[in-house]
């Protein structure tokens, strides 16, 4: 499995509108949901809010990885939104963040094995600076998606 076979680039936001953590998570969780990821946003946005109650998903350098393992998710996905001001986010470096990379992952036993991989495979490609540099920089879809190639 591959970063880019798992962006669908109709789920991406290069230019979201978002003031806070709220604002873009509803965001990422209606673009799931409209295109068949999810079955209920506020019930996968309620799990997306109980993993962040367990621990900081902000990994640093503008960039959140907010997940859950939810019953609610129909499929296995990302959803991407990228803002150009700064969203209050508990982070590991007290920044707030720019990039949010939502993960929709059901909640049985080979959806936690995908769930750890997915994780994995994004935060090594995040923990890599010109990627996150290429992230804050995109304009469209295909930029973003084009930065973890």
């Amino acid at each position: 499995m591959n970063v880019v076979d798992i962006i669908d680039p109709r789920i991406v936001d290069p230019n979201v509108k978002a003031r806070n953590k709220s604002e873009i998570v509803n965001k990422l969780a209606e673009d799931l949901f409209n295109y068949g990821y999810i079955d209920d946003v506020h019930a996968f946005v309620d799990d997306v809010y109980l993993r962040e109650s367990e621990g900081q998903t902000g990994i640093g350098d503008y960039v959140a990885i907010p997940h859950s393992k939810s019953k609610h998710v129909q499929k296995i996905g990302v959803a991407i939104g990228i803002s150009r001001n700064e969203i209050p986010w508990e982070t590991l470096d007290g920044k707030g963040v720019k990039v949010v990379i939502l993960f929709a992952v059901g909640d049985d036993q080979k959806a936690a094995k995908t769930h750890l991989k997915l994780l994995s495979l994004f935060a090594k490609k995040l923990g890599n600076e010109k990627v996150v540099h290429n992230l804050l920089r995109a304009r469209d879809k295909d930029d973003v998606v084009n930065a973890f190639k």
